[in-house]
């Protein structure tokens, strides 16, 4: 089968369960702004200097199919889906970095390109976020799913603050 199948031409889109949803519906918009994220992620990650930031943004982008298949599946349960150690491996990255990047006030982003692709990336998973809170409220959203992606976002802020303290470049506004 090809990519031009015009079969959503109509507005229509196959979700990974075989049901046939509106390409405005709130699962297509919830999954679709993960692969958004998957999409900046891949494109910081080619900035990236720091090996251990690359490798967490390597295993992210692995971890965002698991996440977009969850939320493209209506019926039945995707192979494998997040559970809660997922979301505990970002805490504990997110914990490592804190312990040797301590901050000392408010962070103003993107002080290097690499930061700053990571902190777009940030934006954009909090917008994934907002998008599976508003499509939990008409169907199952799993908590492990929610909880990974709140982590998520507290991981991009601090690989992009590893990002600019490898260069010296981390800059504090005052409140």
């Amino acid at each position: 089968m090809g990519i031009v199948t015009g079969t959503g031409d109509g507005g229509l889109t196959d979700l990974w369960s075989g049901e046939r949803v509106r390409k405005d519906d709130l699962r297509v918009e919830a999954y679709g702004t993960v692969d958004e994220l998957d999409s900046v992620l891949g494109e910081a990650r080619h900035w990236l200097k720091r090996d251990d930031c690359r490798a967490a943004v390597d295993e992210i982008q692995r971890d965002l199919y698991r996440l977009a298949s969850e939320l493209a599946t209506r019926s039945g349960q995707p192979a494998r889906r997040l559970d809660s150690a997922d979301a505990e491996r970002l805490a504990s990255r997110v914990a490592a970095l804190e312990s040797d990047i301590p901050l000392s006030g408010f962070v103003i982003p993107g002080s290097t390109l690499a930061s700053a692709k990571l902190d777009v990336a940030r934006t954009v998973c909090r917008r994934a976020e907002r998008r599976m809170v508003t499509l939990a409220r008409e169907a199952e959203v799993s908590q492990a799913a929610r909880t990974y992606v709140n982590r998520l976002s507290d991981l991009l802020f601090m690989l992009a603050r590893a990002e600019e303290s490898s260069d010296g470049a981390l800059r504090y506004v005052e409140p």
